[in-house]
């Protein structure tokens, strides 16, 4: 039985169509939306669509842009001889956080995992290959995630640049600084002692 007016029920329907949102908390958001001023409402709602209808791949790295090229492969500073792969464009983010990488960024939007019927076409290696042909880039660095499918991701990848002389590096996995050993797993340890470094 539903308890709420036809509205609201909507929108908490949409709300817990959202990753990581469960009824709870789909509910505890429609109801701040509707405790909002009709102002701040129009504005959220405003937000939402002109993100939507703004928001496109930028025609070099396929990342989220306002521009046909976003702010990164426009900045001329950076260093064209590496191009570091990611998933998702969440992960260049959390990579321009670091400060260390000065390189440009090529996003797949995803990995591939044939269980989830994902293949190398349904992501955005095409583009890769593409922006590879030339001699400007000397080195790709694969920063998939340390799971099974960027394990695949990355393995397909490497196989598909070893024959064209391209440098191929993968981000380190293992130990988090401030980890406790006691604590990691056995894959985890593994991919540590993999990726040891000498002093």
């Amino acid at each position: 039985m539903n308890y709420y007016s036809a509205p609201i029920a909507r929108l908490i329907e949409e709300f817990s169509k959202l990753p990581g949102i469960g009824r709870k908390t789909a509910q505890r958001l429609a109801f701040y939306v509707i405790s909002l001023s009709e102002e701040d409402a129009v504005k959220l709602s405003r937000a939402i669509i002109e993100a939507k209808k703004s928001i496109r791949y930028c025609n070099i790295c396929t990342n989220l842009t306002d521009q046909d090229t976003c702010l990164i492969c426009r900045d001329k500073k950076r260093d064209q001889s590496v191009i570091c792969v990611v998933e998702d464009p969440r992960d260049v983010v959390a990579m321009e956080r670091t400060k260390e990488f000065k390189g440009f960024y090529h996003v797949l939007h995803g990995a591939i995992s044939p269980l989830d019927g994902i293949g190398p076409d349904d992501i955005r290696i095409k583009e890769l290959l593409v922006r590879l042909q030339g001699d400007n880039v000397k080195e790709v660095i694969l920063a998939t995630n340390p799971n099974i499918e960027g394990e695949a991701t990355a393995m397909y990848v490497t196989r598909l640049l070893k024959p064209l002389g391209i440098k191929v590096t993968r981000i380190a996995h293992g130990i988090p600084v401030g980890g406790d050993l006691e604590y990691a797993d056995e894959v985890t340890l593994a991919k540590a002692l993999e990726g040891r470094r000498e002093l």
